[in-house]
């Protein structure tokens, strides 16, 4: 019995402290169990009591562009605003001074303009701190902005709008980026449903609307793309079809297919024959739609292009 016993003993000895572990733990399991729900019970407490500090005002502040927890100083004119919508809104419209508008830098928001001891850009609207931009407040800990994006010094609790940064356009878009691309040659996002079949214009949205003259590519309002490549506002484009307008207005093309009021031409051309003297009258015309030049005989109603079979066509001479 005693060989028995000293063998079992060196075995002891000779096990690794890993062994030894795995056996104190077999031996003492409820004492372990206790003590890992203890552990997570506690890290549980402590994340439900940040999170509630994160989230403290959320959804209950902002500007009419943004919910946010936070406002911004210019650091072009060193005011306070809500947002660089605000700003534009107030230092860029027809009601101020020709030699004081200006648009914010967005990118240079944390840049300092003005001799003060921190570079303080960012505005905590639930304690009033100054600070450098960032999402979680320095000095109460909230969330300022639950999307962030340190690039475009945006804030915006309202997820629901699925914003993502776009490194090629180089601000933020809306939309959820799996249903966007980038077009490198238009330079800016279009649907996804488009990647294969848009016309590409270089710098389509870099210019302004051709109706209400705001700039397409920083604009909050959804933006269309038409036959010709050319982009509009969505609702400006709505407001011409009710105005019965229907080419674009850049470039004259037809923004929608016009076959059905070609054939509506058509009976009334046939329905309203020219007098005498003028049966016989031709003229040269430019297509709006297909580019080609033309002759075609003159009617008072409108001039068919022999090439695409469109009335949007315009008398060059004759």
């Amino acid at each position: 019995m005693g060989d028995v016993y000293f063998n079992h003993f060196a075995q002891q000895l000779q096990m690794s402290d890993q062994e030894k572990g795995e056996m104190s733990r077999h031996s003492h399991p409820h004492s372990i169990n206790e003590e890992s729900e203890s552990s997570t019970l506690e890290r549980v407490a402590a994340e439900s009591l940040t999170n509630k500090v994160l989230d403290r005002g959320l959804m209950e502040y902002g500007c009419p562009h943004y919910r946010r927890r936070c406002c911004i100083r210019a650091p072009c004119c060193n005011e306070i605003f809500g947002c660089h919508h605000c700003h534009y809104e107030a230092k860029n419209n027809i009601n101020v001074d020709q030699k004081q508008r200006h648009d914010i830098p967005r990118h240079q928001v944390e840049q300092l303009t003005r001799p003060l001891s921190s570079s303080s850009q960012v505005i905590c609207l639930l304690c009033g701190t100054e600070q450098e931009v960032g999402q979680i407040c320095i000095h109460c800990g909230v969330c300022m902005g639950k999307y962030f994006c340190k690039v475009c010094k945006l804030y915006d609790d309202d997820t629901s709008k699925k914003q993502y940064h776009c490194d090629g356009c180089g601000i933020c878009r809306i939309g959820g980026r799996e249903n966007f691309f980038h077009c490198y040659k238009c330079g800016c996002c279009y649907s996804i449903l488009l990647k294969n079949g848009h016309p590409c214009v270089e710098g389509a949205m870099h210019h302004d609307c051709p109706i209400c003259f705001e700039f397409l590519f920083e604009s909050r309002n959804d933006v269309t793309v038409l036959p010709c490549g050319h982009t509009i506002h969505q609702k400006c484009l709505e407001e011409m079809r009710d105005h019965y307008q229907y080419a674009c207005p850049l470039c004259s093309k037809s923004v929608c297919d016009m076959s059905k009021v070609w054939e509506k031409f058509d009976m009334e051309i046939a329905a309203t024959p020219m007098p005498e003297p003028y049966q016989n009258r031709m003229v040269q015309i430019l297509c709006n739609d297909c580019g080609k030049k033309a002759e075609v005989q003159y009617h008072v109603v409108a001039q068919k292009c022999p090439n695409c079979k469109s009335y949007n066509t315009r008398q060059t001479r004759g």
